[in-house]
């Protein structure tokens, strides 16, 4: 039983109030930094308030965007932002359940030792291996490429590790029924594994888009050319004016603007992201 203490529900209440102001408060500084003009924030003061120029501003991004940062449109760098996004995902997500598929249903020799490869690569960052993975993809000629901003980060030992544990919580009753009914390897794989995976594929989808969507140092090493230029690296680009003050409304503008995909993915799929981290019975 639980006890109602209003004094307790109070406190959580603002608590949880308090958070979603601390993390709120630089968004919306960032928006109405959008809809100012630029010089609103050199003066010393931060206002608080929208202004007037939000059609200006926007619109300038959406069209022409800012001419002295040597940055292309913000259309163009949403569109290879979302391709990279939607490759890094999807490869991932591929890959890494045809790994655990293998790794959990197949005996083959050195099983474990495979898994365990592929489990150490959690302790090498990107940063670790930036220098060699650059090389590679150097030697390969993909630079400014999509194939070079996405296949590198495409391999994964968490959600591997990730749908190894689902499938290990799959009953052995369930395996040997398919085999009895004559259900081949893939068979069972596309008909039983991967619908009882559905809500673990959607929430690794969405985290995996978001991991995507806001690489960083990776598209900034290995793009040069304006056509392959990501929004997040775009938006450095802009931040560092050479030849004057950064037009700060005009990157705020920017920055609001790249928060919309990752948004509109996290609600449209938040029932099936929440239901895939909390499920545990299938």
């Amino acid at each position: 039983m639980i006890e109602n203490r209003p004094i307790l529900n109070l406190l959580a209440h603002l608590t949880l109030i308090l958070g979603v102001c601390i993390v709120a408060l630089p968004v919306w500084v960032a928006f109405v930094a959008s809809t100012h003009g630029p010089t609103a924030f050199m003066s010393g003061t931060i206002p608080m308030w929208p202004g007037d120029q939000m059609i200006a501003n926007y619109s300038q991004m959406l069209g022409a965007g800012v001419s002295t940062s040597g940055t292309p449109p913000v259309g163009v760098m949403m569109l290879n932002s979302m391709i990279m996004a939607l490759s890094i995902a999807v490869g991932k997500i591929v890959i890494s359940v045809l790994s655990a598929f293998a790794v959990v249903y197949f005996r083959f020799p050195f099983r474990g030792l495979a898994f365990w490869c592929i489990f150490i690569t959690l302790m090498l960052p990107v940063e670790v291996r930036i220098v060699p993975t650059f090389q590679v993809v150097a030697d390969l000629g993909m630079l400014n490429s999509y194939a070079g901003l996405s296949i590198p980060l495409i391999a994964s030992a968490t959600a591997t590790f990730l749908f190894r544990q689902v499938f290990l919580t799959i009953p052995d009753e369930l395996t040997e029924a398919a085999r009895i009914d004559g259900a081949g390897p893939m068979k069972f794989f596309r008909d039983i594994l991967l619908p009882l995976s559905r809500t673990n594929i959607a929430a690794l989808f969405v985290i995996l888009f978001i991991y995507g969507w806001n690489q960083y140092l990776w598209p900034l090493l290995i793009t040069t050319s304006s056509d392959y230029y990501t929004i997040v690296a775009g938006i450095k680009r802009m931040a560092d004016a050479v030849d004057g003050l950064p037009q700060w409304h005009l990157v705020m503008a920017t920055a609001m603007l790249a928060m919309i995909p990752p948004v509109i993915v996290v609600v449209a799929m938040q029932r099936l992201f929440v239901k895939g981290l909390v499920e545990t019975e299938k």
